[in-house]
Order: structure tokens, then sequence, then C-alpha cells
């Protein structure tokens, strides 16, 4: 695919997610890799003294937009419903 082109996730799933992640991962032949501006971006929220970890899903996800096949504009809605489901809070 052509950088710059990305395919829309088609609808959404609100729930499932860990699992819709890692197989479009899977069927795409997606692994996250950190890149040095990965790196800087940890470092700087140290220096911030804020605690972020990314889990496994949620680099797949970012690895999955690097590759083209979430889009952009698909990636917080899905970060969105699968933090939704993992921390078993309800949309208001």
């Amino acid at each position: 695919m052509p950088i710059g082109m990305q395919r829309a996730v088609p609808r959404l799933p609100v729930s499932g997610l860990r699992d819709y992640i890692l197989g479009l991962a899977s069927t795409h032949g997606v692994a996250y890799v950190e890149t040095p501006t990965d790196k800087l971006a940890d470092a700087i929220t140290r220096l911030a003294d804020d605690d972020v970890h990314l889990d496994e899903i949620e680099c797949l996800l970012i690895a999955l937009e690097r590759a083209g096949v979430v889009a952009s504009d698909s990636v917080v809605p899905l970060h969105i419903n699968y933090l939704r489901e993992k921390l078993n809070v309800r949309s208001v």
C-alpha cells in the first residue's frame, strides 16, 4: 500500500477489542517496533513526572496505524473502546 494511503476500519467494534487488534496485526503481519521518536516521547513523559505505560495492544494499535492498516481517524475511537473494555468502564 502506498505511503499516505490508509484503509479505514469499516465498523469500529465496541467489544472484543483485544482480539480484534491482535487479529488485525496477525492478518497484516504487523508488529510494534519502538522508534527513536518513541524513546524520546518516553523520556519526555518520564521527565514530566508522568506515568504512562502502553500495553502490548496499545503498541500494536500504534503499529497498525503506522503500517496503514488502520486509518488515523480510527485509532482514537479504537483506543477509547479498548480502554473502556479493559478497565470495565461504561460510556456516559
